[in-house]
Formats: structure tokens, sequence, C-alpha cells
């Protein structure tokens, strides 16, 4: 049963085909959300939806979107598209996520792999949504990023770490990533607020990079949803572990490596900007 409490919003969720992400889409349905269902093929996307339907989501809340996001073009597109259809978005939630592979991995565009997916692609989407995000008046972007992000350094003269990879660093550095550019994606006077949460050691595909047993994906995914909703308070750039205000790596809250960030996040997506 809905409670509503975001009928009239539409939210879109990246990463939605499966884990915290179409749990993610599940519950915000369940609110009254319009659901863009974001996947990497249009194929995964339909049966996003599908399962939803199934799971008691409404189908005409749930639309269906695809885009590679190793492929920068394809995000651009995917922004596109939503700008043409939604004038106003009221939720943006960053949760599409790739595991590092092995061997360092190289985009087409040139970036890392899990650097791209992770964190490049939010980027761009923050950008390239800004006019329906302002629009909606009382936007949010959810960012959901990673306790490992405490274990990270940004790595500013190889940050794609061809000359000494590791996997964990750079899926680590990734989540850094995202969680110090959350409040740059909402900047003053644009009327959206931005926040980053660490869902918890949830049981999805990213967790054998863990190594560890995780929880159901519906417990991070209401971690996730939790910041989605009217009533609850949030305060630009916050981060939360689960449901409590946590303090993040303190270089989040270093003014001269947050502008390094940004330049080098401009840097990288390029002319897909």
């Amino acid at each position: 049963m809905s409670d509503a409490v975001l009928s009239a919003r539409t939210a879109l969720v990246t990463g939605a085909s499966s884990g915290i992400g179409w749990e993610t889409a599940r519950l915000l349905a369940g609110h009254g959300a319009t659901v863009l269902v974001h996947a990497r093929t249009i194929a995964e996307a339909e049966d996003a939806v599908e399962r939803l339907v199934a799971a008691g989501a409404r189908r005409d809340q749930l639309v269906d979107l695809a885009a590679d996001f190793t492929k920068l073009s394809e995000v651009a597109v995917l922004a596109g598209t939503v700008v043409e259809h939604y004038p106003s978005l009221d939720r943006l939630v960053n949760n599409a996520a790739a595991m590092a592979p092995e061997r360092c991995t190289l985009t087409d565009d040139g970036n890392e792999v899990s650097l791209q997916v992770n964190f490049l692609a939010a980027h761009l989407l923050s950008k390239l949504l800004r006019a329906p995000l302002s629009a909606a008046g009382d936007a949010r972007i959810v960012n959901v990023s990673s306790s490992l992000h405490r274990t990270a350094s940004m790595n500013w003269s190889d940050p794609h770490r061809v000359k000494k990879y590791s996997r964990v660093a750079a899926y680590a550095q990734s989540q850094l990533a995202l969680t110090m550019a959350t409040a740059d994606m909402a900047p003053a006077g644009s009327g959206v607020t931005a926040v980053s949460v660490n869902p918890g050691l949830c049981d999805t595909a990213l967790l054998p990079l863990y190594g560890r047993v995780g929880a159901p994906a519906a417990e991070g995914a209401a971690a996730v949803v939790r910041l989605c909703l009217p009533e609850t308070v949030v305060a630009n750039g916050a981060y939360f572990d689960g449901e409590v205000i946590a303090l993040p790596a303190p270089v989040t809250q270093e003014e001269r490596s947050l502008k390094r960030l940004a330049k080098l996040a401009d840097q990288l997506v390029g002319r897909a900007a």
C-alpha cells in the first residue's frame, strides 16, 4: 500500500536493475513517486520494471531508461531524455556502481572503469540535470556511497591507477570521490540539496569486494529512501551511515582538495558535459 508521501514527484534511480537500486525503486514507488528506472540496457530496465510490477508497483508510475555508464556519451543521452520529458525532477539517486576488475581497465573515454561508473557518471548527471532539479524547488540528490571511502586516498597524479593498481583501492577511491563531490552537486542558489549515504554491508553484486555476509538489499535501500522523504531534514553535503548522520573522511572537508576534484572531474568527463 502506498502512503503517497511522494505522489506527484519524480525520481531517477540509477543502477536500478538489481540490489539496492531495485529495492530503492520499489520503495519509492510504494511512496507514490513516478520512478525512472535506469539500467545498463533496455532489456535489463524492462525486466526490472516487470519485476517491480510483480512486487506491487503500478505500471503507470514506472519508466524504463537505459544507459551504459562505461560510455559517457550514453550518460549524456540519458540526461537529455530526462530533461526533454521531465522538466521537473524531484529526486536523483546516484546508485549505479561497478566493482573494480582484477586488472586496471579503462573505458573508451580513457577512465578507470569504476571511477567512471561510480563517480564520473554521477558528476555528469548532476550537471546535465541541474535545470529540472532546480525547477522542482526542493529537489534532493542522494549519492549511495560506501564506508570504504574512509580507507581511500585520491591519487591525483594517476587517478586511473595505471602505474600501481589495486581493485579495492580503485573502488574505494571512486567512492571517496563521490562522497567528496556531494556538496558541489548542489551549489548555493540551485534549490537542490545533496547528501551521501553508506547503506551498510548488503547482499548485492558488490559483496564479494568486501568478502563478508551482507544484510538484505532492502535494508540498505530503506536508508537511501529515508533521505528522499520530505519529512527527513537534511543539510547539503551531509553524510550518513545508514540512518545516522556521521563524519566522512576528513579530506571531504578540505576546500583545496574539493576544488581539485571538481576540476579533475570536469576534465575527465570532457566533451560529454
